[in-house]
Formats: C-alpha cells, sequence, structure tokens
C-alpha cells in the first residue's frame, strides 16, 4: 500500500535534536511528521549517554560497597561479604531503563500531537522523501525539512569491530561478562568514561592514545584531577601511540585479543580480553539520499553546512545535532531542534556553540 502525506515540518531522525524539534513543532501547531529507522531516543537514549551513565552509577555504586568492605564497619556501614558484580543483570538493568524511557519519548511525541513514521526515509528531493515501512510506503513532502540523522561509530579499518573481542562503545554496553583486562585505543571521553567504570568494576584497563595527552581537547587544568585518578587505581596510559592492529590468539577460553601499538619508534604487543576502539564519531550522510537534496556540506565535506539558525544553502531546509557539526553533544542537537521549530513557526532565535557546556563522566 502507498500512502502520501504532506505537512508543514517533516523531521528526519529521532534521536535528541530530531524528536525535541518535533514536540516544539507540534507544540506550536504546526503539522509535524518524525520518520525514525530505528527506535526514538537515537544513540544517546539507546546506545549512549543513558545506558553508559547507568553503567557509570552502578559501578560507583560497586566501588562504593567494595570500599565499605574493606573498611570494616567505618562510619558504623559495613558489609557481611566482599561484594559481587553479575554483568548480565546490570546490562539487563540498563536495557530497561533504555525501554522505559524510549517508550517515554514515543509518548511525549504522541502527547504533542507529532506524527511518528518507522521505517527508513530516502529523499527524492529538497523536500520530498519516500518511507519503507512495515505496513507499506508513504510519500512524504514538506513545506520544511529539519535533517537530524546523527552519527555512527568510527571502524579502523585495519581493526574492525566483531563485538566479541574488539567492541565498539556499543558493544562494551552490552557486556555479558566482565573483562579481567581491557584496551581502550583512544583517549576521549567515550573511551575514558567507559574505562573508568570498567576499572571501578575491577577490569585492569589499558589505555592508548595518539595524541601527546588523553582528553586532547580539554585544557590540561581539567585533564590533571583524571590523570591523578588513572595513576592511583593502576591504569596504563600510552600517549603519543598509534595503534596499529589486533591480533586473536589463544583456544577457548584462554583466547586473547593481542593489541599492537606503535609509540616512541618501536611497537608494542600488550594481551587483553577486550579491546574497546572509541576514535571519535562520524555524521550519517550517506544512505538515505541527502545527495539529492542539493544541501551543501562544508570545507571538510564530513558534516553539512548550516548557519547560526542551523539553515542549509537550500531554502526550508535544516540541519540540526551531529550531523552539521561539532560538538557531537545531545543537549547540543536538543537545544538546536528546539530553536528550530521556533524559527520555522515565526519566533527569532539563534544558535552559539560557546553556550554549549560540555562534561566528562569520569
Amino acid at each position: 500500500m502507498t500512502e502520501t502525506r504532506k505537512c508543514k515540518v517533516l523531521v528526519v531522525g529521532a534521536g535528541p535534536g530530531g524528536y525535541v524539534a518535533a514536540i516544539r513543532s507540534a507544540q506550536l501547531g504546526l503539522d509535524t511528521v518524525i520518520v525514525e529507522g530505528d527506535k526514538a531516543g537515537g544513540t544517546c537514549l539507546i546506545r549512549g549517554c543513558i545506558p553508559s551513565k547507568a553503567i557509570i552509577h552502578a559501578a560507583e555504586r560497586f566501588e562504593s560497597l567494595q570500599q565499605h568492605a574493606s573498611e570494616g564497619g567505618h562510619m558504623g556501614l559495613s558489609v557481611a561479604s566482599e561484594p559481587e558484580i553479575d554483568m548480565a543483570a546490570l546490562v539487563g538493568w540498563k536495557d530497561a531503563i533504555v525501554e522505559r524511557l524510549n517508550k517515554g519519548v514515543e509518548a511525549l511525541m504522541k502527547g504533542a500531537g507529532a506524527e511518528l513514521i518507522k521505517g527508513w526515509a530516502t529523499f527524492t528531493g529538497p523536500k520530498k522523501c519516500t518511507v519503507e515501512t512495515s505496513s507499506g510506503t508513504v510519500n512524504i513532502e514538506a513545506e520544511n525539512v529539519i535533517i537530524a540523522t546523527g552519527s555512527s561509530h568510527i571502524d579502523l579499518p585495519f581493526m574492525p569491530c566483531d563485538e566479541e573481542f574488539v567492541l565498539s562503545s556499543t558493544g562494551a554496553l552490552d557486556l555479558q561478562k566482565l573483562p579481567k583486562s581491557a584496551a581502550i585505543v583512544g583517549g576521549g571521553y567515550i573511551g575514558l568514561e567507559l574505562g573508568c567504570a570498567l576499572t571501578k568494576l575491577g577490569t585492569e584497563v589499558t589505555v592508548v592514545e595518539g595524541m601527546d595527552s588523553i582528553l586532547g581537547i580539554m585544557d590540561k587544568e581539567i585533564r590533571r584531577p583524571l590523570e591523578i585518578w588513572l595513576k592511583k587505581h593502576k591504569v596504563a596510559v600510552h600517549t603519543n601511540a598509534l595503534a596499529r592492529g589486533t591480533e586473536i590468539k589463544g583456544k577457548g577460553a584462554s583466547r586473547k585479543a593481542h593489541l599492537t601499538f606503535e609509540k616512541d619508534g618501536e611497537e608494542q604487543t600488550i594481551k587483553v580480553d577486550k579491546v574497546l576502539v572509541t576514535v571519535g564519531r562520524s555524521p550519517n550522510t550517506k544512505g538515505w539520499g541527502l545527495e539529492n537534496m542539493g544541501v551543501r556540506m562544508d570545507t571538510g565535506g564530513r558534516f553539512i553546512r548550516i548557519d547560526r539558525q542551523c539553515r542549509t544553502n537550500v531554502p526550508g531546509v535544516y540541519a540540526i545535532g551531529d550531523v552539521a557539526g561539532e560538538p557531537m553533544l545531545a543537549h547540543k542537537a536538543s537545544s538546536q531542534g528546539e530553536m528550530v521549530a521556533e524559527i520555522i513557526a515565526g519566533h527569532n532565535r539563534d544558535y552559539d556553540k560557546v553556550a554549549i557546556p560540555a562534561i566528562v563522566f569520569t
């Protein structure tokens, strides 16, 4: 069955930018359709911010229990036996949180009056797309389009993620068994947040970073407390070290990932249970017909070019969130989504990324 739908606002992608844009547009009385091919909530809710913070919170609780167990009644608090961690149960708890919030996002959009169409959108023109859904095809024509397609984990071509020994951040959030040892390739906030959580849970962690310091985009005054914490907790940190590849060696339960990296002109190899690759994210600009929209890219060709109001060069077409440039942060996308909805409704708004805060949950 084929259906044709016309609307005032079409939002593509129901992540933290897209669903906020859809909710605000509908609240302002604009006929709004939002298309999502996966689950509402995007990377932040499904496989990023929310699940990682759940695991980080559990790791902090576990570390606190261990401390009370070792202190033997300090502050009048005692733990009868050595605390244990059940990773499968922890992941199940995390998944339940994600599922509940996913349903909450869908309910918020419905309550505001935005129509959610589940399927993959393919653009045939600047403001026309085809969506393949489970019940048929929907052709959509919109007066205004908000592109909020997000970003994806970057795979290293010489070290692809198999999600068994070499993990993406997504795979790291679904571990069913706590590894005894792990190497983090990439010393940015994603790798360090997960690396610190694993350390608190009892994993021996090594960080391999190509730049001359971890958290390279942060001021040294911000980095210093974390560097002290990592040293105190015996986390090995190799900076100016370039990962070269991983080999899986051994048989059965003794199989290990052998990570090779180059530092000071010499190659070193470490054996670990898991390698976590966190070298950044890439905007989702392929596979949905962006090339048919006439939208210009930035000078590097990675991101959609926008102005202070998230307008592209095509009138009535906007881009928000990760697909429109750094910083790739969920709350930035939400701020832009709300702003664009209000601009379409005739309000006077603009955006300055200097006003967007950032934090590292280590």
